[in-house]
Formats: structure tokens, C-alpha cells, sequence
């Protein structure tokens, strides 16, 4: 019997990823990181700043995401979000200018609080990536 279940990512451009056989799912969800695996229960979720990672057999792919929602549902993965990037093809000069970006924003007194977790974490998450 597999152990596999379908993925899909969607993006206001096109659909970014769609496979059939992935074993596994790491998703930044706001609850904390959720791992989905074939059979997970019923979950709709939304994403916060961090790393989707998709294990397909051995390989492991990784994309950055800003936000998004997630629902999981009869061995079926859907993300719908406005920003997502395959870190093989993210560049440091892209890194270094978004988080220039959430750090000016993080500037302005104006903004909520959950705004500036969201954003504290991008700066958190893009930091990271900028030293791998």
C-alpha cells in the first residue's frame, strides 16, 4: 500500500507545484511547524514566514513562503499563497533587500502587533537563509 499522498501549490501566477507522490510535508504553520504525512487528520491552516520542505523518496525540496493557508484533506495538500520561492533559485541580493524591506516596516510605530511577529520572524527566517 502507498504511503503517499498529492501536493499542490498555488501562487496568483500559476500553480507553482503539483505531485502525486510525496511522503512527507514540513509546513511554518502559525501553530508551530506541522510535519503531514499520508493518512494526517483533517487540518486547514494559515502559514506564517519560514520554509515548506517536500520529501519526495530521498529528495527534499525547500521553498520560502511569506503566508498562505493550508488545508489537508483525504490524502490531499493545498497551499494557496501570494509569495513562494524555491531557495535554489532565491539569490543573497534578494535576501538582504526583502529583509531591508520587513525591517523598514518594522520601523514604522504605526504597525500591530501581529504584524510585527510576522514580520520579526521574516527577518528571523531570511537571516537564516542568508548565512546557509
Amino acid at each position: 500500500m502507498s504511503e503517499h499522498f498529492n501536493i499542490e501549490i498555488v501562487n496568483p501566477e500559476k500553480s507553482f507545484l503539483s505531485k502525486e507522490n510525496v511522503s512527507e510535508v514540513v509546513i511554518p504553520a502559525f501553530e508551530g511547524e506541522i510535519g503531514i504525512l499520508k493518512d494526517h487528520i483533517p487540518i486547514i491552516s494559515f502559514l506564517k514566514p519560514g520554509i515548506i520542505k517536500v520529501f519526495t523518496g530521498t529528495e527534499e525540496e525547500n521553498y520560502y513562503v511569506e503566508d498562505g493557508i493550508v488545508e489537508f484533506k483525504d490524502n490531499s495538500l493545498s497551499i494557496l499563497t501570494s509569495s513562494i520561492f524555491n531557495l535554489k533559485d532565491i539569490d543573497n541580493n534578494h535576501i538582504n533587500n526583502s529583509i531591508l524591506e520587513a525591517e523598514k516596516e518594522l520601523s514604522k510605530d504605526e504597525i500591530d502587533d501581529q504584524k510585527r511577529f510576522l514580520l520579526n520572524h521574516k527577518v528571523e527566517v531570511l537571516k537564516s537563509l542568508s548565512i546557509n
